[in-house]
């Protein structure tokens, strides 16, 4: 097993004392750990937000590249070099807003790749604004008479967008989110992780005492059933014991770069670039 002080980046986090953040970097550096994986084979790609720094704190491969961008790039790098464990990072902000589209076709191609959202039902960076997981009612900067919309719903998404792993993680568990980010890496197509992680600074409400109260552990679901799934993925409350995390669904089909034509045959950075010749040019002429 590689140690995971490997993983360990030049870079310190500079996120808020008790930020949520610190558990998914310690979760995903012990699951490479324990998946022997080493660091150089590994590219986190991030967009932008106070989560999306992560490629920096972290020594593996990374992009930190254009809010709710991550995806595209995680997609482009896994279809370049197959041999690569790619991981997509982020906040909700950025992968629920800026990102819908992108979280909707990564999901429906079935790349194989995780995707792992850092939720605090918050903008943190740009100091408390109402992102898409923001309750109804919430009073923010940016929703002074309480937030009207209703909250978007990461799960269902995933689900119904066709990701064939579908999890939901918390940040004041760092051993279970290990072990899901572990099965997560492992699954052989597209798996989502949403996160719930405390914003200690911009939301009072939503923390880990919380989270800590509300949440229950899936145990013995059907995995299988993407309709016991999605039931589960509509349990929300605030009553003790009513927002259930684990594994939500896992189930195998074929994964896009098994399908398409060209990168099943054989991994794009292994072969010659293709050299342009004047005949190729013709037809613009």
């Amino acid at each position: 097993m590689i140690p995971v002080a490997e993983y360990k980046g030049k870079v310190a986090p500079d996120w808020c004392p008790g930020c949520g953040n610190f558990s998914q970097l310690r979760a995903i550096s012990m699951a490479l750990s324990e998946l022997d994986i080493r660091p150089e084979n590994v590219v986190i790609s991030s967009g932008i937000g106070c989560s999306s720094n992560m490629p920096e704190f972290i020594n593996t491969y990374g992009y930190h590249g254009l809010h709710g961008r991550s995806l595209p790039v995680a997609e482009g790098i896994k279809w370049a070099n197959r041999k690569l464990t790619v991981i997509a990072y982020g906040g909700d902000g950025d992968g629920f807003f800026e990102g819908t589209q992108h979280f909707y076709h990564a999901a429906k191609r079935n790349v194989d790749m995780t995707y792992m959202v850092s939720d605090n039902q918050v903008f943190g960076l740009t100091t408390g604004q109402a992102s898409p997981t923001t309750p109804i009612g919430r009073i923010t900067k940016s929703t002074p008479d309480g937030n009207i919309e209703p909250p978007f719903n990461p799960m269902h998404y995933a689900l119904t967008a066709g990701a064939t792993f579908v999890a939901r993680g918390l940040s004041g568990d760092i051993k279970q989110l290990k072990e899901i980010t572990k099965a997560a890496i492992q699954h052989k197509g597209f798996s989502f992780i949403d996160v719930f992680s405390p914003c200690v600074t911009y939301n009072k409400i939503e923390g880990y005492d919380f989270f800590r109260k509300t949440t229950y552990e899936l145990q013995g679901n059907n995995r299988k059933d993407f309709f016991e799934a999605f039931k589960h993925a509509s349990e929300w409350g605030e009553e003790a014991h009513t927002i259930p995390i684990g594994i939500f669904y896992d189930v195998d089909a074929p994964v896009y770069e098994d399908v398409d034509e060209t990168l099943s045959k054989y991994n794009l950075k292994d072969k010659e670039p293709y050299k342009l010749t004047e005949a190729d040019l013709e037809e613009f002429y």
